[in-house]
């Protein structure tokens, strides 16, 4: 994988913008950050402005100063990094990239040449790579934000397990590298195939 390749102004074959809009984690997110931010909030108007202490065994003012405004703060990042989290997959002539934002800062490519074999297919999410976003372990590792099914990447030298890339549309995917790598002149040895599990 390389950060930041030069191929940037090489036309785009495919695009596919992904981002995280699955009402379960919504159900489960805003309830979570607007009650912990709002319970802090309400905790330091009810006791720092109106003067009357909340619960049996309050905090300190000075401790509720330090502690409200950094929870506060967390709650809402969290659900801005919720909202703003999006996965960017491209194909160009030479590669196939992705830039997970905002946690790259920039395109990371996967070279033709380092490329072995890939494959739409669907997948576990949970099982196989413990959930959704940016996932690397000793089998492989993923980069999804939503749904089962993606491209399996399989490299020549290093990641082992390879690479999967998210995707809601893995067909399509694979057919623009299929064409890009003929046209690269990377040959046809290497396959499309779907597996379903």
């Amino acid at each position: 994988m390389h950060d930041n390749p030069p191929s940037h102004q090489q036309p785009v074959r495919f695009r596919e913008e992904q981002r995280v809009r699955q009402i379960w984690v919504w159900i489960v997110l805003l309830p979570l950050c607007v009650g912990v931010g709002g319970f802090f909030a309400w905790a330091m108007v009810e006791q720092l402005v109106m003067g009357r202490t909340v619960g049996n065994q309050p905090m300190s003012d000075l401790m509720l100063m330090i502690v409200g405004p950094p929870f506060m703060m967390l709650m809402a990042g969290l659900l801005w990094l919720m909202w703003a989290a999006r996965l960017v997959t491209e194909v160009r002539d030479d590669g196939i990239y992705i830039r997970f934002y905002p946690f790259h800062r920039g395109f990371r490519g996967f070279l033709w040449q380092e490329i072995e074999s890939f494959e739409a297919r669907t997948y576990r999410p949970i099982l196989e790579y413990g959930g959704w976003g940016i996932r690397m372990g000793p089998d492989g590792g993923a980069y999804n934000v939503s749904g089962n099914t993606g491209l399996q990447l399989t490299f020549r030298h290093g990641l082992a397990g390879g690479v999967l890339i998210g995707s809601q549309r893995p067909e399509e995917l694979a057919m623009a590298v299929e064409s890009a790598r003929l046209d690269a002149g990377e040959g046809s040895t290497h396959h499309i195939t779907t597996r379903q599990w």
